[in-house]
C-alpha cells in the first residue's frame, strides 16, 4: 500500500465516523477542502461514489458501506502491527483514543492528563467528550468512560475515581418560601429544575434510595436544562430544587448558599469506569494508561 493510498483510506473512515467533513478534517489536522479533494481522488481511483453528500450531512453510499465493512478490519490489523512494533521501544508510543462523558472527562480524566503525559511523552491522548453512549469498537476508540451501570457486560471495566453522590439542593431563600421536603414524594409540590438527557431528549427521573429501597421521582418545575452548571446557578438564585453531583454544588454547600435536602435518600454509589473490549493484543498506549490508573488507585482490571 502506497502512502497516499493509506492517507485516502484513513480519510474515508474518518469522514464516515465523524459524519462531517469539517469534524473529520479537524480530527485529521487537514482543511475541509484538502479532505474533500482526498476523498474525491479515492472515489475517482476506485471508480465508484463512496459518500452521499448533502448541504447538511454526509453518509456512505451502498458501495461505501461495503467498502467500509472490509476496510475497518484491515486498518485494525495494520494498527495492531504498528503497535506491536512500537511496543519494542523503551517507552510506549502512539495514539490513545478515549471517549468519555463530559463530567468524566473534566473531573476524572482531566486531573490524570498532566501526570500521565509526563510519564509517557511519546503517547498522544485523543479525548472525546460526549454524553451519548456509543459503540467504542465501531467508532475506533481504545476505551470509554461511563457510569458502571451503563457498561456492556462483554467489556472489561476498571473503576476510575471514587464513589459519586447525587444531591437535591436548594437555596435557603427558596426553602424559607416553600418549605423543606421530607420525602421524594414531597417534590411533587415543589418547583424543581429538570434535566433533559442529550441522548434521547427525555427528562431525567430523579433516583433516590433509602435503606436499600430505590425510588424514582418525575419532577416538574419552571426550568429544564441540559447543562448541569446552569441548574446549579438557577438553584443558587432560588429558582427551585436541583439534583446534581456533589462536586458540582460543593462550593455552594460549603458557603451556605445551598442546602442539602432529602439527605437520607442520597447514598453514594459506584462511580465511573474505564472500559475496553477484551483483546489478546492490547495497544501499548492503552496498556500504559491502565497501568497508570492501577498505580494511582492501587487496583487492577476487573471483569
Amino acid at each position: 500500500m502506497r502512502g497516499s493510498e493509506h492517507v485516502e483510506l484513513r480519510a474515508f473512515v474518518a469522514v464516515v465516523e465523524h459524519g462531517s467533513f469539517a469534524r473529520a478534517a479537524a480530527h485529521l489536522g487537514l482543511s475541509p477542502s484538502a479532505l474533500s479533494q482526498t476523498i474525491r481522488a479515492l472515489e475517482e481511483r476506485l471508480g465508484v461514489r463512496l459518500l452521499n453528500r448533502t448541504t447538511r450531512s454526509v453518509a456512505p453510499s451502498q458501495a461505501g458501506e461495503r467498502f467500509l465493512a472490509r476496510l475497518r478490519p484491515a486498518l485494525s490489523d495494520l494498527d495492531a502491527a504498528v503497535a506491536d512494533v512500537r511496543s519494542l521501544r523503551d517507552s510506549p508510543a502512539g495514539l490513545l483514543r478515549i471517549n468519555a462523558t463530559r463530567i468524566a472527562a473534566i473531573h476524572v480524566i482531566g486531573p490524570l492528563i498532566g501526570p500521565f503525559l509526563d510519564a509517557y511523552p511519546d503517547i498522544t491522548l485523543d479525548l472525546v467528550s460526549e454524553d451519548r453512549l456509543i459503540d467504542i469498537v465501531a467508532n475506533r476508540f481504545d476505551a470509554g468512560v461511563r457510569l458502571g451501570e451503563m457498561v456492556e457486560k462483554d467489556m472489561i471495566a476498571v473503576r476510575l475515581g471514587g464513589e459519586l453522590r447525587l444531591m437535591a439542593v436548594a437555596a435557603p431563600a427558596y426553602l424559607a418560601r416553600h418549605g423543606m421536603p421530607a420525602t421524594p414524594h414531597d417534590l411533587a409540590r415543589h418547583r424543581c429544575i429538570n434535566f433533559r438527557w442529550p441522548t434521547d431528549l427525555s427528562l431525567y427521573h430523579w433516583e433516590f434510595e433509602r435503606e436499600g429501597r430505590p425510588l424514582e421521582a418525575a419532577v416538574e418545575g419552571p426550568l429544564i436544562v441540559n447543562e448541569p452548571e446552569v441548574a446549579c446557578l438557577a438553584a443558587l438564585a432560588g429558582v427551585g430544587i436541583a439534583y446534581l453531583f456533589e462536586h458540582q454544588i460543593r462550593a455552594g454547600l460549603d458557603s451556605g448558599r445551598l442546602v442539602h435536602v432529602l439527605a437520607d435518600w442520597s447514598p453514594p454509589f459506584p462511580g465511573f469506569h474505564l472500559y475496553y473490549p477484551s483483546r489478546r493484543q492490547m495497544a501499548p498506549p492503552l496498556r500504559a494508561f491502565l497501568d497508570f490508573v492501577a498505580a494511582k488507585q492501587g487496583k487492577g482490571p476487573k471483569n
